[in-house]
């Protein structure tokens, strides 16, 4: 993770508004950049670009991946109240396991499809896993008959 201080603007008998580009790389090859602003009312996020597109939920946790390295390169931290409830969530949201998780998978799988766009991109941004990952949770989709078999049996 990386975080550039882009601009800072001081307001007259008010605190400075600081912008600060942010990337976060992941060892998978994903990556996101953003433009976050931090202000007296927070920390906000202006702008987002993602490779692989983020799901919702990854998208709603990218404040809290981004809040104490942003704090740390601006010098103030967060509260104890803050640093307890960060700590409490995680990442990526649980996928569940089992039958459960293979029916999800091959929903995704098949609306991507439908869609016309790449289905494995499509599970890696629903489950928020690696290529290799999602590629597992898609043959054991196909294994439990949610998915049709890759090729023709003979």
């Amino acid at each position: 993770m990386s975080v550039r201080p882009a601009w800072e603007v001081r307001e007259s008998g008010a605190g400075a508004t600081s912008w600060f580009d942010v990337r976060l790389a992941f060892t998978d090859g994903a990556r996101v950049d953003l433009l976050a602003v931090l202000s007296e009312a927070g920390l906000s996020i202006e702008d987002v670009r993602a490779e692989p597109p983020l799901s919702l939920d990854d998208l709603a946790a990218v404040a809290d991946w981004i809040e104490e390295p942003l704090f740390e390169a601006c010098g103030s931290g967060p509260g104890p109240d803050q640093e307890r409830e960060s700590q409490a969530r995680r990442a990526r949201p649980a996928w569940p396991r089992g039958v459960e998780g293979r029916l999800l998978v091959a929903r995704e799988y098949r609306a991507a499809q439908e869609d016309g766009v790449d289905p494995v991109l499509a599970v890696m941004g629903a489950t928020g896993h690696s290529r290799r990952k999602s590629l597992r949770l898609i043959a054991g989709a196909r294994d439990a008959g949610f998915l049709t078999p890759r090729h023709a049996r003979r």
